[in-house]
């Protein structure tokens, strides 16, 4: 039994194929064309670009646009103007087009490899991925082909590259095994969207197997097991085949209101990446949108977008809504979200540093435009304004202040907005766990974001498997913090919500319960089985399990107590 990181949920039982995307070999040669070369580099950038977007209009129908927004970005990460002026200063210096973007590429993953945390990390696996895939491109090499693999298939790789994701056939995949990657890895995302079990992390995995071994994955603890007993075999098909049985009873619930055993009723959102991806909250029977994170909007372009651009996407979102709440999150750029045309600075500590609100705040003329075209979005839906990464009083009065200058303007002109629209904090530090009571008598509501609450109140990089286990939201310190600020929300009468991972996890739903949790903000997938898993407690059977884990010194006792009450 070999224990990784829990990437994807299920399990699978099938044989090992042994996926390696190595990089191919070239001949270091000088060149004295170099106009010519440069022209074959810019074939290779234009037919890459031709490729991937094929590649992730084809991910749209797999996994939603959302996700498929991962290899879009490899377009923005290729023809940033940095990266190409290296590779063209070098190749003008007589190096090959081949070795040329080769160092470049170095150059940019080491800078990646050198953060912090793991998402920023994860920016050198998409220029590897980048690299392979233009070195094969000019030398003429053939991509991986995974769509090829039998049913019943394991993929065993060093990392699943967002390229070689794009060619799964889902229903021959049993099951993915991976010697690098966390939660919030790419590799990770794409398999939960794909509904495939994962464990990730699992070191020295590639030299461990052969193609054509058995192996089990076991996405929900995060183990794998070579060459497995039959009674392993058995054991684990029992189990999938649970899983699966379970996950189709869910059915019963759609369509339902989300209340507790005894009748307290609770609201389900799902979180968006754009105003697509609301249609399939709709589809799975989502109440609205408790999270659009309108980062994306800016990623995917080359310069900031207009007023009208957020105004007409903004809108999009609420009409696909239909009159159902929804949350939009204002630029939480910084971190592991890079946006070049900004032309933000590299730092030491980017999740320590200039990002989301403290960024918007000093950069008040784009601010603005987001803001009026979220007011303007406002008269077409149920549309309120959340702020990232508040740590202060004074944030969100600025943010309060300057949307009333901003109502002001739109009222001189005669433009249509909510007047009552809402602007909300989003807790996800300890300083605003901190002072939640006073957070609560400025904000309009609060959104919990578990990830960055348990990754700070934690001091952990939540991808780095050698920390991997202080990354929990079950550690004593993050239960006490989420219920303090749930209780001050409670305690003024405002709506408090939970948009981060843990809202959708069944061990730490009764505990949320019990808080006093009122709206659950989880992945359009994960709507069916939230609200089964809600319906299942009473408060009052919630309440005596949740004193029974804050009593508990230890994140080990309180998992264990959650297992052994998981309904």
């Amino acid at each position: 039994m070999n224990k990784g990181i829990a990437g994807s949920a299920g399990y699978g039982v099938g044989k090992v194929v042994i996926i390696s995307d190595a990089k191919p070999e070239y001949e270091n040669r000088t060149i004295t064309d170099t106009d010519a070369e440069i022209k074959r580099y810019d074939d290779a950038v234009a037919a890459f670009t031709e490729k991937t977007h094929a590649m992730a209009e084809a991910m749209k129908e797999s996994v939603g646009e959302h996700n498929a927004e991962i290899l879009e970005g490899h377009i923005l990460l290729l023809t940033d103007p940095g990266m190409d002026e290296i590779t063209k200063g070098a190749i003008m210096s007589g190096t090959c087009a081949e070795a040329a973007f080769e160092s470049t590429c170095d150059m940019f993953a080491g800078m990646f490899q050198m953060a912090d945390d793991e998402l920023t990390r994860q920016r050198a696996t998409d220029i590897g991925d980048i690299k392979v895939r233009m070195l094969k491109i000019l030398t003429g090499t053939p991509d991986v082909n995974i769509s090829e693999v039998p049913a019943g298939t394991i993929l065993v790789a060093e990392d699943l590259t967002p390229s070689m994701t794009a060619g799964i056939v889902k229903e021959n995949v049993a099951g993915i095994i991976t010697a690098v990657g966390g939660k919030t890895s790419h590799s990770a995302i794409l398999a939960r969207a794909l509904e495939i079990p994962a464990v990730l992390s699992v070191d020295g995995i590639v030299d461990m197997v052969s193609d054509g071994m058995m192996a089990v994955v076991d996405g929900c603890d995060g183990i794998c097991i070579l060459d497995p007993s039959q009674e392993e075999i058995d054991e684990y098909q029992a189990k999938r085949e649970k899983y699966l049985s379970d996950k189709a009873l869910l059915e019963v619930y759609r369509g339902k209101d989300t209340v507790t055993a005894d009748g307290v009723k609770v609201h389900l959102y799902g979180n968006i990446g754009n105003p697509e991806d609301a249609k399939q909250v709709a589809a799975c029977d989502g109440e609205g949108v408790g999270l659009f994170r309108t980062e994306f909007l800016f990623m995917g372009a080359s310069e900031l977008p207009s007023e009208e651009e957020q105004f007409q996407a903004y809108k999009a979102a609420a009409e696909n809504m239909e009159g159902r709440e929804v949350i939009i999150r204002t630029l939480d750029v910084g971190g592991d979200k890079d946006i070049p045309y900004l032309g933000l600075e590299k730092e030491d500590n980017p999740f320590l540093g200039f990002r989301a609100v403290r960024y918007c705040l000093q950069n008040k003329d784009s601010y603005r435009v987001q803001l009026r075209a979220l007011l303007r979005a406002s008269a077409f839906g149920d549309i309120k304004i959340m702020v990232p990464l508040v740590t202060c009083v004074d944030e969100i009065r600025s943010v309060k202040a300057l949307v009333k200058e901003l109502m002001a303007e739109l009222d001189a002109e005669n433009i249509a907005y909510n007047k009552d629209i809402q602007v909300g904090a989003m807790i996800e530090t300890p300083a605003a766990s901190l002072i939640a009571d006073l957070l609560a008598k400025e904000a309009d509501f609060f959104s919990i974001g578990t990830n960055d609450l348990t990754q700070y109140t934690m001091a952990v990089d939540r991808g780095n498997a050698k920390v991997a286990y202080l990354y929990s939201s079950y550690n004593p310190a993050v239960l006490r913090s989420m219920k303090n600020i749930i209780e001050a929300a409670n305690a003024v009468g405002i709506m408090v919500g939970m948009c981060g991972e843990a809202a959708a996890d069944p061990l730490l739903i009764p505990l949320l319960i019990s808080f006093g949790l009122g709206e659950f903000s989880v992945s359009a997938t994960s709507v069916l089985a939230t609200r089964g898993t809600i319906a299942k407690w009473s408060k009052a059977e919630a309440d005596e399990l949740a004193a029974k884990a804050l009593s508990l010194a230890t994140e080990t006792e309180v998992a264990e107590l959650l297992k052994a009450n998981v309904r």
